[in-house]
């Protein structure tokens, strides 16, 4: 038996005129069309697999937005109150001993002092008062028919009391620097103070005592928003403390400044008050507005960030498991595009494009919910909605990120799969 054996030595050189065939590609255009088909041939399943990745980044979007917002309204809060107020107090320089307050040192005219100091728009000196063995009644002799004394504090204060502390009256009027001049006897009940001693109003001069001296009710104070304790209480005029109680030198001044005047009044207030010793005056002046404001974003903040990362990963887990499982689902069409030439490359670009559209409808609905979110609680409770406008734009490439490390490796275990073997397990 004789035959001939031809080796690739002995086979023909190619025709260069016979084309030689190009290697296959996949275009990008190709690429997400079949991405696209890919991704809207299972609605349901589509919408399932989004919604963990919504959640996520419509929490982030929703946690940062309502975070500066509450924020910025706390802070708004704390400017109009809070951070207006600075008080101070002084230790009374040494002296002989006897007579109430001996703690306190502040000089007479401290209110009129702070008034002169720029940004500073009211001032008031307040002490409460002892009143030794002394009670307030509405009569002056204890009757078994009638009111027993009631524990009601005494505050002396000085004529800007009302101003200071933002306080209204709901009858009648404040007493005035000719008051305390005088030592007159008149006194300004608080709403609740006026309450117990069965007094609602002052057109027909009702009158209490302190003790046994009458002091005429000129007014009821209905709010004092500073300084609450005022509603219980039972205030009088400097002057008059002085003289009927003994009330050395006010114990305590409240200063009401201009929106973002606080710290600067803070430092200053002490060289008015003691222009020998400023260290002397011991003042309390809030922090600045946007500390406050920018501590309780960032704990609100904190707290939401938790639960919108979980919720990606959830959502990265969801893309991660659909995707591994349409990769089972189409081992056919994995290997039918392998038989008919796609690379590996191929195979793992189609399915990491399609996880990464996924992720990117998800980033955007995601991004919509939250915004909508952050306004409808806004117009909700009446605030100024804040919104980081790139942590919005940024959301759609988080989902994308998210898509993309969630299909890798369904992706690269489509990519392994030899075309022989699919096909057989799809026959």
């Amino acid at each position: 038996m004789t035959g001939v054996g031809l080796s690739i030595l002995d086979a023909p050189p190619p025709d260069p005129k016979v084309p030689r065939r190009r290697a296959p590609r996949l275009r990008l255009g190709d690429l997400l069309d079949e991405a696209a088909l890919g991704i809207g041939s299972r609605p349901a399943r589509l919408i399932l697999t989004m919604v963990g990745t919504v959640a996520g980044i419509a929490a982030l979007v929703a946690t940062l937005g309502l975070g500066q917002t509450a924020g910025g309204q706390i802070a708004g809060r704390f400017d109009a109150a809070a951070a207006t107020r600075v008080t101070v107090t002084m230790p009374k320089p040494p002296g002989p001993p006897g007579g109430q307050n001996d703690a306190a040192g502040l000089p007479w005219d401290a209110a009129e002092r702070a008034l002169r100091l720029a940004g500073v728009s009211a001032a008031a000196t307040v002490s409460e008062v002892d009143l030794g063995q002394h009670k307030v009644t509405g009569v002056p002799v204890v009757d078994p028919a009638g009111p027993s004394p009631v524990e009601i504090p005494v505050f002396a204060a000085s004529p800007g009391l009302l101003t200071a502390e933002d306080g209204l009256l709901s009858t009648g009027r404040f007493f005035d620097a000719g008051h305390s001049g005088r030592a007159d006897r008149v006194v300004v009940l608080g709403a609740n103070a006026a309450r117990q001693l069965g007094i609602n109003r002052v057109d027909s001069q009702p009158s209490i005592f302190i003790g046994d001296q009458a002091y005429l009710v000129i007014g009821i104070l209905s709010a004092a928003d500073r300084r609450s304790e005022l509603l219980d209480a039972a205030i009088i005029p400097e002057g008059t403390a002085a003289a009927e109680f003994g009330l050395t030198a006010p114990v305590q001044l409240d200063v009401r400044t201009m929106l973002g005047a606080a710290q600067q009044v803070g430092r200053q207030v002490g060289v008015a008050m003691s222009p020998a010793d400023p260290k002397a005056a011991k003042v309390k002046a809030p922090p600045a507005p946007g500390t406050l404001g920018g501590d309780v974003s960032q704990d609100v903040n904190g707290l939401f960030l938790a639960f919108g990362g979980v919720a990606l990963i959830v959502g990265g887990l969801g893309i991660a498991n659909v995707t591994l499982l349409s990769v089972m689902e189409r081992t056919g069409e994995i290997g039918l595009r392998r038989a008919l030439g796609a690379k590996r490359r191929h195979i793992t670009g189609q399915f990491l494009t399609e996880s990464a559209g996924i992720g990117l409808i998800g980033g955007l609905i995601g991004a919509a919910v939250g915004i909508t979110t952050v306004l409808v609680v806004s117009l909700t409770r009446g605030w100024t909605p804040l919104l980081d406008t790139r942590l919005a734009l940024a959301a759609p490439v988080i989902g994308i990120v998210i898509g993309l490390l969630a299909g890798a490796y369904p992706a690269l275990k489509a990519a392994t799969i030899e075309p022989i073997t699919a096909l057989r397990a799809s026959s």
